[in-house]
């Protein structure tokens, strides 16, 4: 004989009941516990230095413009607008134009905005969802299937109204690693802004110092020949006297056209990097930029800041997208684990019923519905075991990608301060490889003047002047590039720029995904 509960007995049931039930969803979101592995990122690489054999205290210098010696400053902090330390005003009113108009820039920016609203988008799910639906109509059915409907009439409205709340309770932390994975995915555009950033910075300093370049080579030719031509008239005088000989004014024809001959690809280029310029700052070729740039007035940096090794990985925006790159593939591997347990949804529905709109409100026409479902995957044909061995082979290939971009930032670093030494030794060099061939150009003229040598001594000797003048312009930039290469090496000091947005604060009524806001 079954026994019946009293009234008060199966209150209580029910109470323990739902008490167990709180107390079983609550428990997962109170505890924290997520399945996967809690990402953390990799130590820093345990190095000293970036070269092999110690920095000298300074570079050489040279008694020419761009030929002043460079200390590094180790453990100095890089400013966030890097390209002022070359004071130049034309220079930096460029940057400052690209940033505002440069449409790369623009893309990244719009895909930072991209992820961080995908992440506020994951982040919806820690909440209950909260839907409502109506419906009205007007029904004709037989009268053997109305009755208790409205009172043996087969024609009858009817309406129904009711608001549905479903919760699925973040039990082994699936969402939590979601969310996590949209942030990281969110940094990682944070980062890519910042190696775009950097990219249209360095490669607009470069273009302007290699325009710089061009127009002292197209100077340095111009100036070839005039000496040329001077030397030719000087040839044909001494012919019309009979010291010279028609030959000799041949060859110096044949040297002062293979002069002007390098005059044009000089301006080609030139014209090019104008267009480049013109493209970075986000224009039309035809848009030339009113800014002019030239080696005289550039400022070569004298103290060169330089990171310690151990801030490197911290300061590079590529290392940092890697990091982050990391930090969502480890994520994925929770979301994997946690698609592999068992998974509680939770339902609750209220509405009314009634066959008329005056109806609705009343309380006869109330109705609920409370429900609950576990689902524990059994048997997906190996599929969900596979994609978390997918994730966590995605995390390996993620990692060897970071190992790889911080050996890339230390060797950027490490030719840039190769490249300032040596470079820096062969400018000095150059001058004095200018100062002896100006010297001897000047001794053969005046003994050319006075018959002493032929014509072939005085092409020797301008072929050597041409390759001295133009070896120190190629030395000097290679100076200012070298610099600005170091600084894009760094990082470019974006950790100090004050330019940065916040980001916007998300309002209350974003949470609602209806008419209500």
């Amino acid at each position: 004989m079954v026994e019946y509960a009293r009234p008060s007995v199966r209150r209580q049931l029910r109470q323990g009941w739902l008490s167990r039930w709180i107390a079983l969803v609550a428990l997962p979101l109170i505890s924290g516990c997520a399945v996967g592995p809690d990402f953390a990122p990799p130590p820093h690489p345990q190095v000293s230095g970036y070269t092999a054999k110690p920095l000298p205290s300074q570079t050489a210098a040279a008694e020419v413009a761009a030929g002043a010696s460079q200390r590094f400053a180790v453990g100095k902090d890089l400013p966030g607008d890097w390209w002022r330390l070359f004071g130049s005003r034309p220079l930096s009113n460029l940057i400052a134009r690209a940033l505002k108009n440069n449409p790369d820039l623009s893309a990244a920016q719009a895909a930072l905005r991209v992820a961080q609203a995908n992440m506020a988008a994951a982040q919806g799910a820690f909440f209950p969802s909260v839907d409502a639906s109506g419906l009205g109509s007007r029904q004709r059915t037989g009268l053997g299937s109305t009755v208790g409907i409205a009172e043996g009439t087969p024609t009858y409205n009817y309406f129904t109204g009711q608001v549905q709340v479903s919760y699925t309770p973040d039990v082994f932390g699936a969402t939590r690693r979601l969310v996590e994975s949209a942030q990281a995915q969110a940094d990682n555009q944070r980062f890519q802004l910042e190696a775009t950033y950097l990219t249209l910075t360095s490669h607009i300093v470069l273009a302007a110092i290699q325009e710089a370049a061009l127009r002292e080579q197209i100077a340095v030719t111009h100036k070839l020949i005039g000496i040329g031509t001077e030397l030719l008239q000087t040839l044909r005088n001494q012919s019309s006297v009979g010291v010279v000989s028609e030959t000799d004014i041949l060859t110096q024809q044949a040297t002062l056209a293979q002069i002007e001959q390098q005059l044009p690809p000089l301006q080609r280029q030139l014209a090019q990097q104008r267009h480049l310029l013109s493209a970075l700052t986000g224009g039309l070729p035809s848009e030339e930029p009113p800014e002019k740039f030239e080696l005289s007035v550039l400022h070569l940096p004298r103290d060169l800041p330089l990171s310690l090794p151990s801030q490197l990985v911290e300061q590079r925006p590529d290392v940092r997208a890697a990091t982050a790159n990391m930090h969502y593939a480890s994520a994925l591997i929770g979301v994997a684990v946690a698609n592999r347990l068992p998974n509680i949804s939770l339902t609750s529905t209220v509405g009314v019923n009634a066959l008329s709109l005056d109806q609705l409100f009343s309380p006869s026409a109330l109705t609920w519905s409370l429900a609950g479902t576990g689902l524990m995957p059994i048997f997906h044909g190996g599929t969900l075991f596979q994609r978390e061995v997918a994730a966590r082979e995605a995390f390996d290939q993620a990692s060897s990608q970071y190992r790889s971009t911080v050996i890339t930032a230390f060797k950027n670093v490490a030719d840039c301060l190769s490249a300032l030494e040596t470079d820096a030794v062969a400018l000095q060099k150059a001058v004095s490889l200018e100062n002896a061939a100006a010297k001897n150009l000047a001794l053969t003229r005046r003994r050319l003047k006075i018959g002493e040598i032929n014509s072939f001594e005085l092409l020797n000797a301008q072929l050597t002047y041409q390759r001295a003048l133009m070896t120190i312009v190629l030395a000097q930039s290679n100076r200012f590039a070298d610099t600005a290469a170091l600084f894009q090496a760094l990082g470019g000091g974006w950790w100090n720029r004050a330019d940065v947005e916040p980001s916007k604060p998300v309002p209350f009524s974003a949470l609602f995904d209806g008419p209500i806001y």
